[in-house]
């Protein structure tokens, strides 16, 4: 990866690497890694890993602090919303992440660079890069400045499904979420789920889980019910 490249992202993530290679493997997919096997490259699925648990750890407390009277369940519940696939391409895209990844040839070109997953676990991985490079208040500065602040302006780090059964219980009718396809190998399974209100798809969504399909597939209604 051209270090032009790595310091252009340095600059709008607002840190410097020490250890440059993390944020390369960082942006490394593995359908990359897998086409550059002589070179030995590292993918980012355990960048990802420790991300992830950076990420939750740092909504955690935000939503702790943010919400004194907010329950275990709704806490929990919030958190899962803030830190989905739709939720993390978001911000992932206003970020411009997704120009910077390396992609297999054949990923490339089924649109790989356009994925929310794949576009979240990159989000992740540098998450994880950021915190072993520079430890916990870095990755902790970066998920404040480009996740937190990203969904408290788009009201994103709301549950989707809740404000959706919000809107349709005024309208006088009833939503429901249909798994209408699967696709991918079992450990990388992609799940289709219509959101049907008053017996009519009205949106679609897609992700690794049922749940985050149904997210998506609630905003995705959203956005049509009240444009």
């Amino acid at each position: 990866m051209k270090a032009a490249l790595l310091s252009e992202l340095e600059e709008k993530i607002h840190y410097t690497f020490r250890n440059r290679h993390l944020l390369e493997m960082a942006m490394t997919h593995s359908s990359y890694a897998n086409e550059h096997r002589r070179e030995k490259l590292a993918d980012n699925e355990r960048l990802e890993f420790l991300g992830d648990a950076v990420l939750e750890a740092v909504c955690s407390e935000y939503l702790y602090h943010l919400y004194p009277g907010m329950g275990e369940g709704k806490l929990s519940t919030t958190r899962a919303s803030m830190v989905c696939e739709p939720s993390l391409a978001k911000c992932a895209r206003d970020l411009g992440l997704p120009s910077y990844l390396r992609l297999g040839k054949g990923e490339e070109q089924m649109g790989g660079r356009t994925k929310d997953s794949i576009i979240s676990d990159a989000t992740e991985a540098l998450i994880g890069a950021v915190f072993l490079d520079g430890g916990f208040e870095e990755a902790r500065s970066l998920v404040r400045t480009f996740i937190l602040l990203d969904l408290k302006q788009e009201d994103l780090f709301r549950d989707r499904k809740t404000l959706l059964q919000e809107v349709v219980t005024i309208k006088g009718v009833q939503v429901e979420y249909r798994l209408i396809g699967e696709e991918g190998p079992p450990h990388d399974r992609i799940f289709t789920v219509a959101a049907v209100v008053d017996s009519e798809i009205r949106g679609i969504g897609k992700g690794r889980t049922k749940k985050a399909a149904e997210q998506e597939a609630a905003r995705n209604t959203l956005n049509l019910l009240q444009p």
